[in-house]
């Protein structure tokens, strides 16, 4: 699979071949930096007077690589991949192989970076259920009231929660079409392109 590259992404890395490999590899130390603690302007303005350039210019390179990085091991692309993701940047050799070792030496690490960021969404333990009905009432003899009372148990932050929820069929079977509706949504061509650029 091959990343995506935006034109002001484009703009952002072409700041690397005009300065030297270890400058490059500093930016890329600096990168995992800024996943791991955020952005420090003095980093850099530091960079930016070493350098004799504007501290935008250091910090869009530091960001472009950042986020090139990061699509990278996102997606866990392959070697091959990268190296012809970062093609299209009319790159010398030099610097795409230095651009794939960093690649290779940090993607496990920004990976699990990535995933402490993530939001601990509650998943899906257990569902009891359980179908109620009222056939008559003091009022009413003869009724059909019918309703499916269900225990959601979920698991979040290393404990679980219980939710109870009650419904009557009609719209425990709408709600059955409108899920299975969207699952259907999601296997067409346009939904899968969409989940692998947000992934």
């Amino acid at each position: 699979m091959l990343l995506d590259l935006s034109e002001e992404h484009k703009e952002h890395l072409a700041f690397l071949p005009r300065v030297d490999s270890a400058v490059v590899a500093e930016f890329g130390r600096i990168a995992v930096e800024f996943l791991r603690r955020g952005s420090n302007p003095k980093i850099y303005d530091g960079a930016a007077r070493k350098l004799n350039v504007n501290s935008d210019i250091v910090q869009h390179g530091v960001e472009g690589l950042t986020h090139l990085l990061t699509e990278s091991s996102k997606l866990m692309i392959s070697d091959l991949d990268f190296q012809d993701s970062v093609l299209v940047l009319g790159f010398p050799e030099e610097l795409n192989k230095l651009l794939l070792q960093l690649y290779l030496d940090n993607r496990k690490e920004i990976r699990a970076i990535l995933s402490e960021l993530a939001p601990d969404l509650p998943s899906y333990h257990s569902l009891e259920w359980r179908l109620d009905v009222q056939l008559a009432s003091r009022s009413l003899r003869q009724q059909i009231k019918p309703a499916v009372t269900m225990k959601l148990h979920l698991n979040q932050n290393g404990g679980q929660s219980t939710s109870v929820l009650q419904t009557d069929p009609a719209t425990l079977l709408h709600l059955a079409q409108q899920l299975e509706q969207a699952l259907e949504e999601m296997r067409t061509s346009h939904c899968r392109r969409v989940v692998r650029s947000v992934k």
